[in-house]
């Protein structure tokens, strides 16, 4: 019997909320293996902040802060380095319309998942 190789996974809604943790625990522990591959380097510095639910979880370092910062402090020397004159505040904005944008998506997915528990 001729292998397939890997097969593509089709991208749908996970309603089952036992389903939901362990494919975002499976999905969380291989990227962080990735960062951790990554991080080997010397010139390399990785940083993953992910949203479960609205919270972050990091890896690497238990400050989150310092990740954002670490963040921000690069995209600052990059918009200098390119003369633009832009300062922090704009991507402190950026950072916020996303928490912003990840927390209404979550209240979506507890909506619909309230729905269907209700339905079934």
């Amino acid at each position: 019997m001729a292998k397939k190789g890997r097969q593509k996974i089709v991208m749908k809604l996970i309603e089952c909320e036992q389903a939901y943790t362990v494919t975002f625990s499976k999905r969380k522990k291989a990227l962080f293996k990735e960062k951790s591959e990554l991080s080997i380097r010397p010139e390399e510095v990785v940083d993953v902040i992910l949203f479960s639910s609205g919270k972050p979880c990091s890896y690497g370092t238990t400050c989150i802060e310092k990740i954002i910062d670490n963040f921000f402090d690069v995209k600052l020397e990059d918009r200098q380095r390119d003369h633009v004159d832009v300062g922090k505040s704009n991507v402190f904005k950026a950072f916020e319309d996303l928490c912003k944008e990840s927390q209404a998506l979550d209240m979506k997915l507890k909506q619909r998942r309230i729905r269907s528990c209700t339905l079934a």
